[in-house]
């Protein structure tokens, strides 16, 4: 592995250890809706070559491994009716973008990522407005840098 390759793995990582709750649900978005544009290009017109099949099938289970981590993500005690709400689309998602890889239909990709691209955009709305309305608190004591 290369200097450059550790660096940007070690940059994810931190990226992500250190992100608030709201913002990982963002990236979990973003992820997903990569995923399925990248299937989505090795579909042009609906047509696929032979050789782009098993590269669509893995992006298509990352945006399934996405909406599962979305899931699980859920805080059904707290959330209440959003949270049911949102595990029905989800459960919606996942048997779409299972249809999707199973027919190598772009339609339902096509579905699940402009109502993605739409939660993505709701979710961010409120990760900024959450923001702006939490004052920072000052640290007391010592920073543990170990982790």
């Amino acid at each position: 592995m290369s200097y450059n390759s550790q660096a940007l793995t070690a940059y994810k990582e931190t990226r992500i250890k250190t992100a608030s709750p709201g913002s990982l649900i963002i990236m979990l978005y973003d992820e997903g809706i990569k995923s399925i544009t990248l299937a989505l290009e090795g579909m042009p017109d609906g047509k696929i070559e032979a050789e782009n099949i098993e590269r669509i099938h893995q992006h298509i289970l990352k945006a399934q491994d996405v909406v599962t981590e979305l899931m699980a993500s859920l805080n059904m005690d707290a959330g209440g009716e959003i949270a049911e709400n949102l595990l029905s689309l989800y459960s919606f998602f996942n048997q779409q973008l299972f249809q999707a890889n199973m027919q190598k239909d772009p339609k339902p990709l096509k579905t699940v990522c402009e109502m993605m691209m739409e939660l993505r955009e709701a979710w961010q709305h409120v990760v900024n407005s959450t923001a702006a309305n939490t004052e920072v608190q000052p640290v007391t004591g010592g920073v543990n840098i170990a982790g």
